[in-house]
């Protein structure tokens, strides 16, 4: 079978997008595939829908990626040939669709904001190893909020099982430093078969400004830095949560994959 994809650098958080159509059940075997060929990359998705300028997006785990969907949104705006566009896209994991803002910078990068899902609860859950720990649910994906540091073998230990201790579909590993403001996502997705230290992650970004927007009582304006770069989160008001970041495409490239 012959693949297209196109390979983009969102915040450091490589990510490839196919554009030729997978049957869903065979997207974890073709994103394992692709991640063999395109080494650096943390997550596949998959473009789906005949109109550009409407794509739809499913993550290869079918969780919710808002790096990802920054990332469909300036494949749409290239592929149309605009400097500048606003497009609703539907994500996996996100139960409406998702308006993402787009604009091409000089550099050639893209900046993107993601109107990003609420989530579904922010609450507190007692982890084995870690006691009391602030917990964000989205669809699709749960972020636990670690504000001490861990050894990265217990880390990793630790993530598919509380993954299965809490139902989640995936989990977030979030080690937020709020003195330094900066943040270390690690970030397990069981339908892929992935367990990745992200360079960036948009979600988790997301689920820290949630989480402290609630704490606070107050809207949120956070610039959190990450080995990929810096992602913004903003928690207005009204509850309504909008991520920033910087997309470059990498490149369009075809496999050839049994």
């Amino acid at each position: 079978m012959r693949i297209g994809y196109y390979v983009l650098d969102p915040t450091g958080n490589m990510t490839i997008l196919a554009d030729t159509p997978v049957d869903p059940g065979d997207q974890p075997r073709i994103a394992a595939r692709l991640m063999e060929l395109e080494p650096g990359t943390e997550q596949v998705g998959f473009l789906t829908g005949e109109d550009t300028a409407h794509p739809s997006l499913r993550m290869a785990g079918g969780e919710f990626c808002g790096n990802a969907s920054m990332s469909a949104a300036v494949i749409a705006a290239y592929l149309a040939g605009k400097t500048e566009d606003q497009i609703s896209l539907q994500v996996s994991g996100a139960a409406r669709p998702v308006q993402v803002r787009v604009a091409s910078m000089e550099d050639g990068s893209w900046r993107g904001t993601v109107e990003m899902p609420s989530p579904a609860s922010v609450d507190c859950a007692e982890l084995a190893g870690a006691g009391p720990c602030p917990l964000v649910r989205f669809e699709g994906i749960t972020h636990v909020i670690l504000e001490k540091e861990m050894e990265t073998d217990e880390a990793e230990k630790l993530a598919p099982i509380w993954c299965r201790d809490l139902g989640a579909d995936a989990l977030g590993l979030m080690f937020l430093d709020r003195a330094e403001t900066s943040l270390r996502p690690l970030v397990y997705v069981p339908a892929a078969g992935t367990l990745c230290w992200e360079n960036s992650c948009a979600s988790g970004t997301t689920a820290v400004g949630a989480y402290l927007a609630e704490k606070k009582g107050r809207p949120i304006l956070l610039s959190l830095r990450q080995k990929g770069g810096v992602l913004t989160i903003e928690a207005d008001g009204d509850g309504a949560l909008h991520l920033t970041g910087n997309v470059r495409i990498i490149r369009h490239a075809f496999a050839e994959i049994d």
